[in-house]
């Protein structure tokens, strides 16, 4: 944050309600798209039931969205020493809610909804003008919402699953003449059949298929040969059949060489006024997302590219009723050319989970990266321990670097209820925001914090 500028709860709360005052209760409902691919037709997909707990456990970054005045429901309490953490380095957290009984395949609204004593407490708040604003707006959020007399902070579900549709994203980004890779939107099964064999007929490029509300890596198949396009297509068709409905949302493109992955995000207001954010760089491994680099290594070129875009999907999104945040991503190609839309998310981001921390403990020259540490555990892993065996890893704010941890909930989520597993090892993830003065510093603490992890008997993963 600089100058005057007041920081972005203060500014979200300003967008969402017209005041900054406003009493936000924070819902961290990770993976919405589910709820609003719902009657949609998928393609081919395989999901573990310990990567779902561990998802919707990734519920505990909203804690680290709000202040004093706000609340936030989670699906369990904290690590207390988690807390100490975060209260050892002056950061003021929202009122703590915690459903009564957490299912690991259920979001956090949905948690929220099966417990009668948290649905009446939350009532109470309604007298203080509070409102709900989640990761994203679905049928759950807008159940929760007429439950408790709490209004929604945004918009209505039908508006909130339209505009996050790839479909939606991909015509948008036409309209306005913004360059994105070669591409088809299908909303009939007609559409997808000559995209697909569009696609295949064109030996020199890879393509394609994703689901209007795929997440994470899933919904998506690559089309190497006619003949898996003809058995995705024959697949959907029977879909089709069983469903009578014929309707359906994919986006088919060419998959383009690039230099570099941008996440970039703004704020559209009630009043259609957009804020821009930020933009961050995307870091891959081996072709597998590892987080995001503050500021992203951008000119000031593509830095101008990248707001233009910025304004005019903001103005075309508050124009079909849609205001809140909302993330882009988008690619540098191999000459250092902006695609501005990959893809418009109008939710919450990873990134935006990051921006509280990022104002008050990332200052100027300083670099941070935020990833998260993949963990293979056979008993739970506790916040102390942890403290333990990154010590003098973990941030210090009279250093003013190291590992700012955002989410420890998702370190032991896959345990039934903070026991041992049933047989061999459970997967978590330590999540956290490492700061150094350069990016040689970033490198030799990234390191560092793997093999200190990797000293703990169960082994990092």
């Amino acid at each position: 944050m600089s100058g005057n500028r007041p920081g972005f709860r203060a500014r979200l709360a300003t967008a969402l309600t017209g005041s900054p005052d406003t009493p936000l209760l924070f819902l961290g409902n990770f993976e919405v798209e589910q709820q609003w691919a719902r009657g949609e037709h998928t393609l081919p997909r395989l999901s573990a039931a310990t990567a779902n707990a561990v998802v919707n456990h990734m519920d505990e970054f909203a804690l680290l969205m709000g202040g004093g005045s706000d609340h936030v429901v989670l699906k369990t309490r904290p690590d207390d020493d988690y807390l100490a953490f975060l209260d050892g380095l002056g950061v003021e957290l929202p009122r703590i809610h915690v459903a009564g009984h957490q299912d690991p395949q259920r979001t956090v609204t949905e948690d929220a909804l099966d417990d009668p004593a948290l649905i009446k407490a939350l009532s109470g708040l309604a007298a203080d003008g509070c409102r709900i604003t989640a990761h994203g707006i679905s049928q759950h959020e807008q159940r929760l919402a007429a439950a408790t007399g709490l209004p929604l902070a945004g918009p209505d579900p039908v508006t909130c699953k339209a505009v996050n549709s790839k479909v939606y994203s991909r015509r948008v980004a036409d309209e306005l003449g913004l360059r994105q890779p070669r591409g088809w939107a299908c909303e009939t099964l007609t559409q997808l059949a000559d995209a697909f064999a569009a696609a295949t007929d064109d030996t020199g490029a890879r393509h394609v298929v994703k689901e209007a509300f795929g997440v994470s890596g899933k919904g998506i198949a690559v089309l190497e040969s006619r003949r898996r396009s003809d058995r995705i297509l024959g697949m959907l068709r029977k879909q089709a059949e069983r469903s009578g409905n014929e309707a359906v949302a994919f986006v088919v493109e060419e998959w383009v060489a690039k230099q570099a992955d941008l996440n970039y995000q703004f704020t559209v207001s009630r009043d259609g006024s957009v804020h821009f954010d930020f933009v961050k760089e995307q870091l891959t491994e081996g072709g597998v997302h590892k987080g995001h680099r503050m500021p992203a290594r951008l000119s000031a070129a593509q830095q101008h590219v990248v707001r233009d875009a910025a304004d005019r999907l903001g103005k075309r999104l508050a124009a079909d009723g849609f205001f809140g945040v909302v993330g882009v991503d988008a690619m540098v190609d191999p000459a250092g050319e902006l695609y501005p839309v990959v893809e418009i998310n109008a939710r919450n981001n990873m990134s935006t989970y990051q921006v509280g921390l990022q104002e008050r403990f990332v200052t100027a020259g300083r670099i941070a990266v935020a990833r998260h540490y993949p963990l293979r555990l056979t008993s739970p892993l506790p916040f102390e321990e942890t403290r333990r065996l990154l010590d003098g890893l973990l941030f210090d704010t009279s250093r003013g670097t190291g590992l700012l941890v955002n989410n420890y909930a998702t370190v032991n989520a896959a345990f039934p209820d903070g026991g041992e597993p049933a047989a061999g090892t459970v997967d978590g993830r330590l999540y956290g925001v490492a700061v150094a003065d350069s990016d040689a510093g970033i490198d030799a603490l990234d390191a560092e914090i793997t093999a200190r992890l990797a000293t703990r008997k169960d082994k990092a993963a």
